[in-house]
């Protein structure tokens, strides 16, 4: 089993296109220069923050007072390190500003970049209700919004609806309860933009997975319609990973941009899901 590798190899494959957007498909994935940007760091960070968080739990955590507060402290305390530890790693304003912060506040973000950090909390959850829980708690900390709350909701109900079974259809279904859904990529390639938005990324990831059957045509179909190419990428790869397997050649590549320490902490992910 993996977890996150989808949504990191994504993040680095599109990493070359964000400021370079192209409209077509890239025929080779994760080439030389593609490197881990903020998206792969926040997502290691927040499932450090949700491993370390659930430790301190019983197995129905839903049900203790205290969860969301724990949660949340070990979320924002993971954020907080593992952004300092790289700070050049492509932060905006607001948040580059909140990672140094001695008492951080949420900002009303509806960014997607609390879709792009979530997708652990669909692998660590026991039911939807607590993947949603968790994606929640992982966007709450900045993206306040209830749109940056909805886009990491839907980004972890979904990793959660597929690795357990569920259906392309039935993914559909759930995701249309949420998004627009009703177009395809072809349509509004020629004229989608740069748009860092939840609702301007998330449908557009979850498209590609409807779309594509494999992982490489996954992550190649999120890039060829431009914009944030690399967190686009990110959402939709972490969402695929259930059902769609990393090839083994993208997988290496995508090892070799990260140092040691992010390949511990995403070694860790998958080893407590071995636990």
């Amino acid at each position: 089993m993996t977890c996150m590798l989808g949504a990191v190899c994504g993040d680095i494959a599109g990493s070359i296109y964000e400021f370079h957007n192209i409209k077509h498909k890239p025929a080779t994935l994760i080439k030389p220069g593609c490197r881990f940007t903020d998206d792969t760091v926040m997502t290691l960070a927040v499932a450090e923050g949700i491993r370390n968080g659930l430790r301190q739990l019983p197995e129905n955590w839903m049900e203790e007072p205290s969860a969301e507060g724990i949660l949340l402290r070990e979320i924002q305390t993971a954020m907080q390190h593992y952004g300092r530890n790289y700070p050049r790693a492509g932060y905006v304003g607001r948040f580059r500003s909140w990672l140094r912060a001695a008492n951080p506040q949420p900002y009303n973000s509806w960014g997607n970049g609390s879709a792009m950090r979530a997708s652990f909390a669909g692998w660590a959850a026991n039911s939807l209700a607590e993947a949603e829980k968790l994606g929640t708690l992982s966007a709450m900390v900045t993206h306040d919004h209830p749109e940056g709350i909805k886009g990491a909701q839907v980004t972890a109900g979904s990793i959660f609806l597929l690795r357990n079974g569920g259906s392309k259809a039935e993914l559909e279904a759930y995701a249309s309860r949420y998004y627009n859904l009703d177009f395809t990529l072809d349509e509004i390639r020629p004229t989608y933009r740069f748009d860092v938005s939840c609702q301007g990324s998330v449908p557009q990831a979850i498209k590609a997975v409807l779309e594509e059957t494999s992982y490489a045509d996954v992550i190649s179909a999120a890039i060829s319609i431009g914009g944030d190419s690399d967190t686009i990428a990110a959402i939709a790869g972490s969402i695929a990973e259930p059902i769609c397997s990393v090839p083994e050649d993208i997988a290496a590549r995508a090892r070799q941009c990260l140092d040691s320490f992010l390949t511990d902490s995403l070694n860790a992910s998958i080893d407590w899901l071995h636990r």
